[in-house]
Formats: structure tokens, sequence, C-alpha cells
């Protein structure tokens, strides 16, 4: 179903993307819950939300979405407009709340989805590919997100398989989200070999007491604020490890937490 027949449906305006409507999408997921856009949603789909944030069109970029509705009217007033425009997604706002919406969209004839575009592998004569370091500061939701859609990126320009980089994006985003939340600020290096792709995490902060809870769906320490922002559900740390092939933590009470996030190629 192409964007365009999305916003007819909802009868929706246009936030940003007015020159991409036409764009095909093979699913649509409804959600307030960013931590649950990562871990379920799938590429190519349009999400469906009532958290008019920054942080959500974010979550839609990582997990390859191709844009968001936001319902009951609501329009983003931070940086989302222009973050949209500038990795090619399309913005809606529909006065229709999540039920009808959906209900709406379920009732409509929906289109075959297009075939999948065929997979770019990368190059692997090089024996470093790449090796990049960033900074995230603790607390500072403003800029959270932009050192993974950096990476992103990143991975994009040297031609890796999209589903890799999809992978990579979802466990980058949430170990990002952490950092931010949860300590004063870290250290991030992306190293790229022919075998593998890795992204180490290393922040300084209050660490995390139990490691194996932490790393139970649902077990969650966030703030109320944090919650608002769509995030908190106790889905960050079982989301990396879902999408990674491998992931090493090391945590210090009082320290921080070093996390070794590795995707094979």
């Amino acid at each position: 179903m192409e964007i365009k027949k999305i916003q007819e449906i909802l009868e929706a305006s246009v936030i940003s993307g007015e020159g991409i409507l036409e764009s095909k999408i093979e699913h649509i997921y409804a959600s307030d819950l960013m931590s649950d856009v990562l871990a379920f949603g799938k590429a190519d789909s349009i999400l469906l939300t009532g958290l008019a944030t920054q942080q959500a069109v974010i979550s839609a970029h990582m997990a390859e979405f191709k844009g968001v509705v936001f319902i009951r009217g609501k329009i983003p007033r931070d940086g989302s407009k222009d973050f949209a425009a500038n990795h090619q997604l399309v913005l809606l706002s529909t006065n229709f709340d999540m039920y009808d919406a959906c209900i709406k969209l379920e009732n409509s004839k929906t289109e075959k989805p297009s075939p999948s575009q065929k997979l770019i592998e990368p190059k692997k004569s090089e024996e470093i590919l790449l090796s990049q370091d960033f900074k995230i500061d603790g607390s500072d939701f403003t800029s959270a997100g932009s050192v993974s859609t950096e990476i992103k990126s990143i991975l994009k320009k040297i031609g890796f398989d999209p589903k890799l980089i999809r992978r990579i994006a979802i466990s980058t985003y949430e170990a990002e989200m952490n950092v931010v939340m949860h300590a004063d600020n870290a250290t991030v290096t992306l190293s790229v070999t022919p075998q593998y792709i890795q992204v180490i995490f290393e922040d300084y902060g209050k660490g995390i007491p139990d490691v194996e809870k932490a790393l139970q769906e649902g077990f969650t320490t966030a703030t109320d604020e944090m919650r608002a922002m769509g995030f908190g559900s106790g889905m960050g740390l079982p989301n990396i490890k879902r999408n990674s092939d491998e992931l090493e933590i090391e945590s210090e009470v009082g320290k921080g937490t070093k996390l070794q996030i590795k995707f094979l190629i």
C-alpha cells in the first residue's frame, strides 16, 4: 500500500515528506512503546502512535520504517520534522484515535506487498573497513539517537545488507538510550572487519547491579519521565541480545557498564 493511500484513508495532513507519499509500505504497526517497535516492528512499515516526539521518529528510522502517523491530531514540536526530512521519512497527522485509525486501515483494501529488493552484499576485500569513535552525554534527550543514526548512515554508505544494518541500528539505538537514561556519559567505538561489525559502548555511571535480571524482558528501573518518551518497558538489553550475534556485558555498580555487541557478516 502506498503511504498516500494511508493518508487518504485516515484523512491525514502531511507534516513532512510531501514528495515521497508514493512510497510503498508492507506493514502498519501501532504502538506508543518504542522498545516494542524496535523489538517487533518489521522493516518497510509505517508507525501509528500517539507519542509526538523526536524519539518516536528516530525509532521508526532505526527500525527501517518509512513513516510515522501521529494520532488525535498530534504534531511534534521538537526536531522531528527536520529529522524526517533529512532521512526521507513521511510524517502524517490524523484526527482519529488509535482504535478508529486501526479499524479504518484494517477495513481498507490493501495492495499486495512489492517484491523485496535484492540485498547488497558488502565488499570483503579490505582487512579493516572502518574504525570510528563517538561520544554520548547522559541525560541529553535532545541529541539522543544521533550516534546510532550516524552509525547507520556509515554502514549504508559502505553497502552492507539492509537486514544486517537494521539489526545494528536497533541495537545501537537501544544502547544509546540506555546511556542517556542511566549514565553520565559514554564512549562508543565502531569497528568493521571483513568478518564482523562490533560496537562497544563504555559508559560511566551507576552501573547494573544484576545483569541477569536486567536481561529479562519487562525488568526496568526507568522513571516516569523515561516512560513518557516511550522507553523503559524493560526491552532495552533484551532487544540488543535478540538482534546481535554476540553480546558481552561487564558492569560495576557506581562505575559504569561496558557492552560489546558483535554482528557477524
